[in-house]
């Protein structure tokens, strides 16, 4: 396979001295880059590993408040169940910010203005304890889906800068590092060349001028 050379090259010294700089900062530039996609691939997967354990929990806990609610339902009837509810109060709005991770900007839910009820909305009268228990149950949730939903974020972010990451590695890897060093090669050959002409022409011109003299 016929190595490629950067295009526009001109055989000087001055250019082989550019283009080993370029081949110095593009080898480091490869390296710092390895770095960090394997340290945000580790990340990524920690991250991952706490979703998944996250995921299993909520996905527990949602089905008993959601057993809770139908027991509720059977109780109180569901007409009645849906009345109450509706009577619930706004939470609050979320506002978005960002973290940091590794110099990703991953989307953060802002939970300040978050409020959940200490007490009841409704009447004790007019409900039963398992009605107590359900909005219980749903309320204790609401913290944790939202962590779910940033770490949801997280992991999607990081998927991004690391495909990101991984394309720029091939590049200096399959194409530019290879090219540099092709490039390299081929000026050092030719000046090279230049200087085994250069050495040849001294030494002919020599023997002519000494022929000359005798």
């Amino acid at each position: 396979m016929v190595e490629q050379i950067l295009e526009g090259v001109s055989p000087t010294r001055m250019e082989l001295l550019e283009i080993r700089k370029k081949l110095t900062l593009a080898e480091k530039g490869h390296k710092l880059l390895e770095e960090k996609r394997d340290a945000l691939v580790e990340r990524f997967f920690d991250i991952i590993e706490k979703r998944n354990i996250m995921t299993k929990e909520i996905d527990e806990e949602l089905k008993l408040a959601f057993l809770s609610l139908i027991q509720s339902q059977m109780i109180l009837g569901e007409q009645k169940v849906n009345e109450i509810s509706n009577l619930s109060s706004d939470i609050g709005e979320i506002s978005l910010e960002n973290d940091n991770i590794m110099g990703v900007k991953i989307p953060r839910m802002n939970r300040d203005n978050i409020k959940t009820a200490k007490t009841p909305w409704y009447g004790f009268f007019e409900t039963c304890s398992k009605f107590d228990d359900t909005q219980m149950k749903f309320k204790n949730l609401i913290t944790k889906l939202l962590d779910l939903a940033d770490i949801e974020g997280g992991i999607r972010c990081l998927a991004i800068e690391i495909e990101k990451t991984k394309r720029r590695v091939n590049v200096l890897e399959n194409n530019l590092i290879p090219k540099l060093h092709a490039t390299r090669k081929y000026i050092e050959m030719q000046l090279e060349e230049r200087e085994r002409e250069d050495f040849f022409r001294r030494k002919r011109i020599k023997a002519i001028m000494e022929s000359k003299k005798e």
